[in-house]
């Protein structure tokens, strides 16, 4: 607090911020366990968890016919990872630290640098848990072959995309209305569990109920990811430009609607409820 501050150029404004996302960045991957190494082994656990059960489920119903041709076990994990970057990003950002937060009493603190170091340690871990239970099918399991991963992986990112926006959005609302956005929040991450489209084959659906999931972004992005990491399916029903044009226009409301409260949001509107 007694240092003098000296001006900075541009070059080492940008080499600061970035350190401090860096910095921010181990902080919330450690935030969920004291070891980063355990809190990485609980997200893959919940990964394996999820295809596991979804695995049962169709084996007791009958359903592993109604699928495209091709491993079924790498059909079900390219919805259940989308899904689970999805609605892991849009929870971390919606709960990173707000304008109100303690951690903004230190100087070089801001929201930006909460919310992309939120983002980008979701990121990280789900990407890591990701390549760790491919490997391991691969190697201990089956041998499989991805027709295109780099836009496969291009597909998980735009699902990490989509959930940032969205729980930008709930960040910046979550200081006016803080029940509405946990009620929501929870909502919406139990609606994907079937809105996302992950437990059945877009191409099969009639129009109908296409109807009913074409205004998910995470609909397009499982649908066309599973085009892409299957040679002999060929998505009709989805896009990539849809979810990538929502995802720009929720950012940039969520950019402005969370410049706007932080410049009202204090620490008495918690206190008052």
């Amino acid at each position: 607090m007694f240092q003098k501050v000296t001006p900075k150029s541009n070059l080492q404004s940008a080499i600061a911020t970035i350190e401090l996302i860096y910095h921010a960045t181990v902080r919330s991957v450690r935030k969920t366990h004291g070891n980063a190494l355990f809190a990485i082994i609980n997200n893959i656990l919940t990964a394996v968890i999820f295809v596991l059960a979804f695995y049962v489920m169709f084996s007791m119903l009958g359903l592993k016919g109604a699928k495209l041709r091709g491993d079924f076990l790498l059909y079900m994990m390219s919805g259940i990872f989308l899904f689970l970057t999805h609605i892991k990003a849009l929870g971390a950002v919606a709960g990173a630290e707000g304008p109100s937060s303690p951690m903004m009493q230190h100087a070089p603190m801001n929201t930006v640098i909460s919310v992309a170091a939120a983002a980008l340690g979701a990121l990280y871990i789900q990407v890591l848990s990701v390549a760790v239970i491919l490997f391991a099918y691969h190697v201990a399991v089956t041998p499989f072959e991805i027709a295109h991963p780099i836009p496969a992986f291009g597909m998980i990112l735009l699902s990490w995309f989509t959930g940032v926006s969205i729980g930008l959005v709930l960040l910046a609302i979550k200081p006016w209305f803080p029940g509405f956005v946990g009620i929501f929040t929870t909502v919406y991450q139990r609606a994907n569990m079937i809105a996302s489209g992950k437990m059945f084959v877009a191409n099969s659906l009639p129009s109908f109920m296409v109807a009913m999931f074409d205004w998910n972004p995470l609909f397009h992005a499982i649908d066309q990811c599973r085009g892409f990491t299957f040679i002999n399916y060929f998505p009709r029903n989805s896009s990539v430009e849809y979810p990538l044009i929502v995802g720009v226009v929720l950012l940039v409301i969520g950019m402005m609607g969370e410049f706007y409260t932080r410049q009202y949001a204090s620490k008495s509107w918690d206190a008052r409820r």
